[in-house]
């Protein structure tokens, strides 16, 4: 019965000095103690990191937008400039269509020519 006890106690003892996760001091810590830094450690095995690496595509990617616009007032109808100008123009749009009100064309020259609406689905609402 004492044998028993015993050595449950020290079986706990040792159980619970062991730690789950073993201890790894910082580099911080070793240069304090003036021992010098561990090596880094290769952390690889991800199914990313694994992955095979592909080449760039054959052609160019290409981008349109259309030609670009600088509006004085961007809304949708609910815009009350917007939609009294719609209203005298008789033109009906979605609730979701943005309009641009007094536009000119971005050029890189710098030229532009003023036109009244745009409509635009594309456009971010400011």
């Amino acid at each position: 019965m004492k044998f028993t006890t015993i050595f449950a106690f020290l079986f706990a003892v040792a159980a619970l000095s062991v730690s789950a996760t073993p201890f790894r001091e910082t580099n911080g810590e070793r240069m304090a103690r003036g021992l010098p830094p561990l090596p880094p450690q290769k952390r690889s095995g991800t199914p990313v990191y694994a992955a095979k690496r592909t080449g760039p595509s054959s052609s160019p990617g290409s981008c349109s937008t259309g030609p670009v616009q600088c509006c004085d007032t961007v809304g949708t109808s609910d815009n009350p400039v917007v939609a009294l100008l719609l209203g005298l123009l008789g033109i009906v749009i979605p609730a979701d269509i943005l309009a641009g009100v007094g536009c000119s064309p971005i050029t890189v020259i710098g030229a532009s020519s003023g036109s009244w609406f745009v409509f635009s689905n594309l456009l971010p609402e400011y």
